[in-house]
């Protein structure tokens, strides 16, 4: 059937082992002389041994809760309960505040008014009152001395 190109042939065990073609330090690391079950020695990979597992890891130890975490877990939920009733209370609150609202712009308002009206009163009220004709406005002259920051203080006041 198949013709080989090469003759096969093998050694038998009484003849001498012939020595590998390597020296000991070029055969690769995992490669060793090895004794085949016929008797032959030849170079082969042989299984390495596993390395030892390393040791399992030791259980780790249940440490305490810190005081800090307990006292934010206990707190959270009062200040929720806090933010909520505050919530509740601003929207029973509401309508009074809009009220107040309107009361401080009306009041605001007032004010502008009175610091522009009462000026315009007071002096159609001289006019009307000084008859508009050759008076002269009045002068007031103070004179104040004091003796020292806290000193009783006297004083003249001169009309004119």
């Amino acid at each position: 059937m198949h013709e080989t190109a090469y003759e096969i042939t093998t050694l038998t065990p009484h003849h001498p082992t012939p020595t590998p073609g390597m020296l000991p330090t070029e055969i690769p690391p995992g490669v060793q002389m090895v004794t085949l079950p016929g008797g032959i020695r030849t170079l082969a990979y042989t299984p390495q041994q596993a390395p030892p597992a390393p040791p399992a890891p030791p259980a780790p130890v249940a440490q305490p809760i810190p005081t800090w975490a307990k006292t934010t877990a206990l707190l959270t939920p009062t200040i929720g309960g806090g933010i909520a009733a505050a919530g509740v209370g601003l929207s029973y609150a509401a309508p009074g505040l809009i009220a107040m609202s309107e009361a401080l712009w009306a009041a605001v308002a007032l004010i502008a008014a009175a610091a522009i009206g009462v000026p315009m009163l007071l002096r159609l009220g001289r006019s009307a009152a000084g008859g508009g004709a050759g008076r002269g406005a009045t002068h007031i002259t103070q004179n104040i001395t004091a003796s020292g920051m806290f000193g009783k203080a006297n004083g003249t006041i001169n009309h004119r």
